[in-house]
């Protein structure tokens, strides 16, 4: 999904510049980076918003203040606005998902407006917008915050737009060990294990070791984590050793 069929988002009359910031922070995070802001408060720009943003001024996302809607909007083929309460309009109802894929599907690029703190859109943005975008929240307490609401819409865009994240599965922490060394590892445990006298009754060793391979084998061993594993069992078979020693002496 490329950036440039990425949807704006627009702040409709914010009132705080923390909430502001926290929105861009939020974005950010989840690959959106178009904020237009239609008449916030206390203007723009706004000194309370950057703490809130941790950077995301300056790493991408780019602000803009406008006096209307209708200037806000210019350039954007469709526009969904978010709301909590039922307004009697005869528009399309969507969750965040999709919105998300109806946004994505527009012919342009696409506008998600957020209502401000107080009373959240006034039923003329409403009446603009094509689609109605509305979480599943609980009834008896639909307060979502302004970057809160954001948040929302945002991380469902990266889900859509399978964003790849910190961490990349196995790669992340390298490949898995190789068989060889993961059976020599069990086979080390093994051995200090029936040293300790851990397989009694001898009868049932075949099937106790079997449990513990089928039960370490499932933690899908990295080379690391073999050799720090085997690292451990050679070390509390050392102090095994070290106390066996002590009592002799003792005695």
């Amino acid at each position: 999904m490329t950036a440039s069929r990425a949807p704006a988002i627009i702040l409709h009359s914010p009132q705080l510049g923390e909430n502001i910031g926290a929105a861009a922070r939020a974005m950010l995070n989840f690959g959106l980076s178009d904020l237009r802001l239609v008449t916030p408060r206390d203007g723009w720009p706004n000194t309370a918003a950057e703490p809130m943003s941790a950077g995301a001024f300056e790493a991408g996302v780019k602000v803009r203040s406008f006096d209307s809607l209708e200037a806000a909007v210019e350039g954007l083929s469709q526009l969904f606005a978010t709301t909590a309460r039922p307004r009697g309009m005869e528009k399309p109802v969507l969750g965040p998902r999709e919105a998300v894929e109806a946004a994505a599907g527009a012919p342009g690029k696409a506008g998600i407006i957020f209502g401000g703190e107080k009373s959240g859109l006034p039923n003329g943005v409403v009446a603009l917008s094509d689609r109605i975008v509305t979480y599943r929240v609980n009834p008896d307490f639909a307060s979502l915050n302004l970057s809160q609401a954001v948040l929302v819409f945002a991380h469902a865009w990266a889900e859509y737009a399978d964003l790849p994240g910190r961490f990349a599965g196995r790669e992340a922490i390298g490949e898995p060990a190789d068989r060889g060394d993961l059976i020599r590892m069990l086979e080390h445990f093994e051995a200090e294990l029936d040293r300790a006298g851990f397989f009694y009754p001898p009868e049932k060793t075949a099937l106790m070791k079997d449990n513990l391979r089928a039960a370490l084998v499932r933690a899908d061993w990295t080379p690391q984590e073999v050799r720090t594993f085997r690292g451990a069992i050679k070390a509390l078979a050392i102090g095994r050793g070290k106390a066996r020693v002590e009592r002799s002496q003792e005695g």
